[in-house]
């Protein structure tokens, strides 16, 4: 189910009990989309969600904290400076529509009472969160702007009256007499399916909501105006339901639908609901929203390096000349008494290729002995080129894999450990971070950690600084050191001298998981003791060499992964 106009209704019911008369105490904005108020209400904090997400915009209350970017976007500082300590005197549905209105009471720089309103349009790609002020309705600030040239009829940004979007004739069957209600029913086309007659006459229907009431008239027999009136009962009688339809489809309705199949999920809040129906998705959605700067500036250095590659290897084929210069000067060394300075060209029997003659370009400013040592110089040049050209090739291969294994580690981060992943990237000279950012003191997170079937403690490094302090700080030297081979991954840390062979399995499924090949079949996993490991002068974080090691193949599996999951 969408957040349509029916579950928006049921929302703000549960909002006005749960915030009534509530102090705004902090504004937060974690992500692009998203802003959290935490509000003082009934003697408790809770995190109110405002999400004007394209895909997830929806209001909840919630109960994880989100980290906050160093810097506050603008928007989110207008809400501080205008919200912090104001009072919530009212929530509001806009008819049975998806537009919400907060209503506040607060006080300006002067002491002078202010009214203003927050106002959250629920509107899929077109979601947006206004700050008003009541009175004059102009527009203090907007989540997302929309300049005039780009919208003639509705412009969005501050200093502009708020006008509502676009409005459709549509009725709200919440506020209508059951006598209304048979009236329109009256006027519907027999040949126009039911649940299409619907949303075509009554606001804030989704499809879902449609399709619950045309269900009441067809299998319960009811006429369509008595299973209207059956269906804003149950709305009123909230029982927030999750219907599992499939493993890839859910269902998320103020109570239960009987029109939708599937097992189903009784939840004591819409909440709670939400944060079952969105955990997943909202939480990856979050990731990318955070991460996908990180992974442009990590493809970006990956792509300059895939150029430097082609140029570096281009200049080793120009290399292979070397021989050449090197077999033209000892020919010309052999041969000293057979040509003479003034010369240009001489040609002389070449002894490494059966005899052949060859044509040798002279400089006739050069004696016979200079001529010879030229080519030897451009002999040794090329040379030192090679050796040169090799080193820059390996290392430009080292950066890539380094590169490749932070590109992985961004992909498997929560939202909190790309902050430290941030980090690595400005301490290696990948981001340039603001002078009071890098002075900042730093929160590091801990390594995930999993626990096997027997009890055993396994470690998880999440990010390649973390990597390094795990295996070469924090480990016992008798420890397990596993690692998906020759791939991108993280490092993994089996806390015993020795495991049984279910906990090598167990830790390897995970050393897969944390890995490029996450969804591979029969990846392979070393394992060595932490003593094995050894970490070259100059290597980049996350870095290591070892010898000694075995080899197991697992397919990474999700659901043992999250069983086995300690923290």
């Amino acid at each position: 189910m969408s957040f349509d106009g029916v579950f928006t209704r049921a929302m703000v019911s549960e909002l006005n009990r749960e915030l009534e008369n509530g102090r705004i105490g902090k504004v937060h904005q974690p992500f692009q989309h998203e802003i959290i108020l935490t509000v003082r209400a009934n003697r408790k904090n809770k995190r109110v969600l405002l999400s004007a997400h394209p895909s997830y915009a929806r209001l909840q209350v919630i109960e994880d904290s989100l980290s906050n970017p160093d810097s506050a976007p603008n928007f989110c500082m207008v809400l501080r400076k205008k919200l912090e300590g104001a009072i919530i005197e009212e929530i509001r549905q806009l008819g049975n529509d998806r537009i919400v209105i907060f209503s506040f009471r607060n006080f300006d720089e002067l002491g002078d009472q202010q009214q203003l309103e927050l106002i959250v349009e629920l509107m899929g790609r077109h979601s947006n969160i206004f700050l008003i002020d009541k009175a004059s309705r102009i527009i203090i600030d907007c989540l997302k702007h929309v300049p005039f040239y780009q919208n003639s009829f509705r412009p969005l940004h501050p200093g502009v009256a708020y006008q509502l979007p676009p409005h459709q004739d549509r009725s709200d069957l919440f506020a209508l007499e059951p006598a209304e209600i048979e009236k329109l029913v009256a006027q519907f086309d027999p040949e126009v399916p039911l649940r299409n007659a619907l949303q075509q006459t009554f606001q804030g229907l989704g499809s879902d909501s449609a399709q619950e009431i045309a269900h009441y008239a067809a299998d319960d027999g009811l006429a369509p105006a008595a299973a209207i009136q059956l269906f804003k009962e149950r709305v009123a009688s909230v029982s927030p339901t999750l219907t599992n339809e499939s493993e890839r489809k859910q269902h998320f309705t103020p109570f239960p639908y009987t029109s939708l199949p599937g097992d189903k999920q009784a939840f004591a809040t819409l909440s709670q609901l939400l944060d079952a129906y969105y955990a997943e998705k909202a939480t990856r959605d979050r990731i990318h929203q955070v991460a996908s700067d990180l992974l442009q500036i990590v493809s970006t250095e990956l792509k300059k390096n895939q150029l430097k590659l082609q140029k570096l290897d281009q200049t080793l084929l120009e290399t292979e000349k070397a021989d050449v210069f090197r077999i033209k000067g000892e020919l010309l060394t052999a041969y000293l008494h057979q040509f003479e300075k003034g010369q240009q060209e001489v040609v002389l029997n070449n002894f490494y290729d059966d005899e052949k003659p060859v044509a040798i370009s002279l400089n006739p400013s050069l004696t016979p002995s200079q001529n010879a040592q030229k080519y030897f110089s451009k002999y040794q040049k090329l040379t030192t080129a090679v050796n040169h050209v090799n080193e820059q090739i390996r290392q430009t291969h080292a950066e890539n894999e380094y590169l490749e294994t932070i590109e992985t580690q961004i992909q498997l981060s929560d939202p909190q450990d790309l902050e430290e992943i941030k980090d690595e990237l400005s301490e290696s000279g990948y981001l340039k971070r603001k002078q009071s950012l890098k002075n900042k003191k730093k929160k590091t997170s801990k390594p995930h950690r999993f626990r096997s079937a027997d009890g055993t403690s396994i470690l998880v490094g999440k990010n390649n600084l973390q990597n390094d302090q795990l295996t070469l700080k924090t480990a016992k030297k008798t420890d397990i050191w596993l690692h998906a081979k020759n791939i991108p991954g993280s490092h993994v840390i089996i806390e015993s001298n020795n495991p049984s062979e279910e906990t090598v399995f167990e830790a390897a499924n995970i050393a897969a998981y944390y890995s490029k090949f996450q969804n591979s079949a029969n990846v392979p996993v070393d394992y060595v003791a932490v003593k094995q490991i050894r970490k070259p002068n100059g290597a980049k974080p996350g870095f290591v060499i070892y010898e000694g090691q075995k080899t197991v193949y697992v397919t990474p599996d999700k659901d043992l992964i999250k069983a086995l999951k300690a923290d």
